[in-house]
């Protein structure tokens, strides 16, 4: 199984879950097709949930298609499982994002036969227990723009990684969500709404808001209060703002591999985005949804041949790193999309028929672009004959 190694001994896989969803009514079956949690945003349709592990690199070495309503909870240990089943049991680190696994797992994982190895995200409501603990710690620089801290408890190594990066990303997220919020809450104070109006719309200003609205104080109007402008009020609660601006950018990883450097533990966690590149050029490059077929064997081809097509991109991906850097699958096969071949017949005197099998000439932009691939067209084959077949002429068909 190919893999990112550790010290020469383990193995890194990169795990995590989707889901997609279905155009069509509700089924009245058992099957695949179930209501659950839709990262697509559409809670109105039926869906697939998708598990897949992938390298650091990329390169996809399982998938598996469940149920759309299975909790995320509930699928590693199984994985894990078959995985070891399938290719043994190495010592793999499972890297995963907070939500897959529970306390439960974690402890089956740590006290099996083989100790299975994992790196995982924890929720930042774990960070407030472990924040004492934390200050006595000191920031050691894992790599650029990345510190850590490190606190051991109970066989585990908790790993506090603060990213400048990630700062100034999420401050810029939560500061134009909050300015969003404020405005919309003083454009509602401006307006005559009774109070069951008034919630209405403040609940689709916390769902736009997201986090945010969690940092503004709302005192609503009492029941039974008469439609009025400035029914209700409103402040932004400093205290939580601080304390999510001391978070900003700080992610708390829990794992067993309590001998392992932090900056190695820290590049592992951020390789998960290949995971969801990896969703996300399905859901987009490769068309996986929405989904239309009904039954779950022709639903498992339908994926199954989404994730054929994807193994031939991250591979053609893998071979324009080194070769045609900053060129994406997209752009290549949109290049490749001129090329043509075709075959030309032009009847002869004699009855009998020249085929000549021709193929597109590149244009320089694509004769760059092949050389960076190393890649050579073949040359233009030459010209046949075709006698004619006197049985297919008799039976008027085009010989």
């Amino acid at each position: 199984m190919a893999g990112h190694h550790v010290d020469g001994q383990n193995v890194a896989v990169l795990y995590d879950l989707t889901s997609t969803y279905f155009e069509c009514d509700v089924p009245e079956a058992d099957g695949l097709r179930r209501f659950g949690y839709s990262r697509d945003k559409r809670s109105d349709c039926v869906q697939v949930v998708i598990a897949l592990i992938v390298t650091p690199q990329g390169f996809p070495l399982a998938y598996e298609v469940m149920a759309g309503n299975t909790a995320d909870c509930t699928t590693l240990e199984g994985f894990v499982e078959k995985i070891q089943a399938q290719y043994g049991r190495a010592e793999r680190v499972w890297v995963m994002d907070r939500g897959i696994p529970t306390e439960a797992v974690l402890e089956k994982l740590r006290a099996a036969d083989v100790s299975v190895r994992y790196l995982v995200g924890t929720p930042k409501g774990r960070l407030t227990a472990l924040e004492q603990a934390f200050l006595d710690q000191p920031w050691v620089q894992a790599r650029e723009r990345v510190q850590v801290k490190l606190l051991e408890d109970k066989g585990e190594l908790y790993v506090l990684a603060h990213s400048e990066q990630r700062v100034d990303k999420e401050r810029a997220m939560r500061r134009r969500a909050l300015r969003g919020l404020l405005k919309r809450l003083t454009e509602l104070r401006a307006q005559k709404l009774a109070r069951d109006a008034l919630l209405m719309k403040l609940g689709a200003a916390k769902k736009q808001a997201g986090r945010a609205y969690a940092l503004v104080d709302i005192e609503l109007p009492p029941k039974g209060q008469r439609a009025r402008t400035q029914s209700f009020n409103f402040a932004l609660n400093r205290a939580k703002l601080r304390t999510v601006r001391r978070r900003e950018g700080r992610y708390l990883l829990r794992t067993n591999l309590t001998e392992h450097d932090p900056a190695t533990l820290w590049s592992f966690y951020i390789q998960l985005t290949e995971v969801e590149q990896a969703f996300k050029e399905l859901k987009t490059d490769l068309a996986i949804r929405p989904i239309y077929h009904q039954k779950d064997s022709r639903i498992e081809a339908h994926i199954f041949v989404a994730f054929l097509a994807y193994c031939l991109q991250v591979t053609l991906k893998a071979r324009l790193t080194p070769l045609a850097a900053g060129l994406t699958p997209r752009a290549v096969l949109e290049k490749f999309a001129a090329m043509q071949m075709l075959d030309v017949h032009l009847p002869t005197t004699d009855g009998r028929e020249l085929v000549l099998t021709r193929h597109t000439e590149p244009d320089a932009e694509l004769r760059l672009l092949l050389a960076h691939m190393k890649l050579r067209l073949p040359q233009q084959p030459p010209p046949k004959i075709r006698a004619p077949q006197p049985e297919l002429a008799l039976a008027g068909l085009p010989v």
